[in-house]
């Protein structure tokens, strides 16, 4: 296996962690946030949560590689992008900390719990819509999966971007129908790029070598037009 499928093995497989822990996570977390004193529940949840974070900081700098490729300034700039929401979702894990120990009736609960809400927003939000545009950009531009599966992130993109600012509005809640709707084509992008990467690998410009010494690193460098498909 070339050390190309490797890094497309690993992402795939993190990309599918990110998938997995998300969702149960905010499943574990939402009792205690709604009043419930579920505080072992909400601590499996930030168990999930954690491993969340790392997942996301994970793919990034696995697809860095492969990404630098197409462009550098878009690798790059998706690392910074996946490290901040990161960041967020780490940040939204000490109020909930704090809540479990406080208890849910604590007078400090409501204050807490708002900014949990808003890390929730800042990361899996604004920031995972980014991450798509950057990503998903470089996936197209450089041919290195099936268009369709690019094309799903750059239109769920947008799309949660302006749910998500619908919620700074107070237009909506971010997990309420709409904010729900405009994250599904956002999960289905991430879902179906990790299970392509662990089955398919990614396509790469002919003239990029397993060899590190003889890919270009310049960041003027231009993907070559012919490629060839990684397998397993």
């Amino acid at each position: 296996m070339s050390s190309d499928r490797r890094l497309a093995l690993w992402a795939g497989i993190f990309y599918l962690m990110t998938f997995v822990t998300s969702i149960p996570a905010l499943a574990l977390k939402t009792p205690l946030l709604t009043g419930e004193p579920e505080t072992s529940l909400a601590a499996w949840g930030l168990v999930l949560e954690i491993t969340l974070a790392f997942s996301c900081v994970a793919t990034a700098v696995t697809l860095l590689p492969i990404a630098r490729r197409v462009s550098v300034t878009l690798a790059v700039g998706f690392v910074a992008s996946r490290t901040v929401e990161a960041g967020m979702i780490l940040s939204g894990v000490l109020p909930v900390m704090a809540l479990i120990a406080l208890g849910s009736d604590h007078v400090s609960a409501p204050a807490l719990i708002a900014l949990q809400d808003s890390a929730f927003l800042l990361g899996p939000a604004f920031m995972s819509a980014i991450n798509a545009l950057l990503l998903g950009t470089v996936m197209l531009r450089g041919r290195l999966v099936p268009r369709i599966i690019p094309t799903i992130g750059l239109i769920g993109g947008p799309l949660l971007l302006l749910s998500s600012y619908g919620v700074v509005l107070g237009l909506w809640e971010q997990t309420g129908a709409i904010g729900a709707l405009a994250a599904l084509p956002i999960a289905v992008w991430e879902f179906s790029l990790g299970v392509w990467l662990i089955v398919k690998g990614v396509r790469l410009p002919a003239a990029a070598s397993d060899d590190e010494a003889t890919v270009d690193r310049s960041p003027t460098a231009r993907p070559a037009q012919d490629a060839r498909t990684y397998g397993a």
